[in-house]
């Protein structure tokens, strides 16, 4: 007979995933243990392995949670009936909205992602393309003259914005929605007239 799935499942999972993201984060992926994480989720390393059978699944299943809902809630960002201009600061103001929250997910996706196996990463990594392309062409509709076969620049500009936004939670750990919006408005500024000026 099939075993039967806990009532609170998707919750305890979702429980192990925050835990392991904090612990992964302050302890850094490859000195953290189980018996760190299980100690954060308050539960047993047996019950942690009933979900995940190993700290690698546990990684991946942390990092394919976190980018593919951000994926999804950044490339899903209303946009009908904005010019250009507008359309870019409204993806800015997502992702660092996006982002707030999720300090501890965002450092082990910057430092921990090579650690799993090529297969995984590319399928996380392709969720981070997604993300890159739908930011560059908000970035091309702003001045398609000044990236028309400058395929680099375009590289840059748009790498620049994720630049920007990635490395907030270092020096504004903790920032709530209004900072964010307000930095968010900066970044697009610093973007739309840099963008202007090439």
């Amino acid at each position: 007979m099939a075993r039967t799935i806990a009532k609170d499942h998707d919750f305890k999972r979702e429980q192990i995933l925050k835990s392991a993201a904090k612990v992964f984060a302050e302890a850094g992926y490859d000195r953290a243990s189980m018996t760190q994480l299980a100690r954060e989720c308050g539960i047993s390393k047996a019950n942690i392995y009933h979900y995940y059978d190993s700290k690698d699944a546990v990684l991946f299943g942390l990092l394919d949670t976190y980018l593919c809902e951000l994926r999804d809630r950044v490339c899903g960002v209303e946009l009908e009936g904005l010019g250009p201009e507008d359309r870019v600061r409204r993806i800015v103001g997502e992702i660092m909205l996006a982002y707030q929250g999720a300090d501890h997910e965002h450092q082990v996706q910057i430092g921990a992602m090579g650690a799993l196996p090529e297969e995984q990463q590319k399928l996380l990594r392709a969720y981070q393309r997604e993300m890159v392309q739908f930011v560059s062409d908000a970035l091309v509709a702003v001045a398609p003259d000044v990236f028309s076969g400058d395929s680099a620049k375009l590289r840059g500009a748009t790498m620049s914005v994720f630049g920007m936004l990635n490395w907030y939670y270092m020096w504004n750990s903790g920032a709530g929605a209004q900072a964010r919006e307000d930095y968010a408005q900066l970044a697009a500024d610093l973007v739309l007239n840099g963008v202007r000026g090439l």
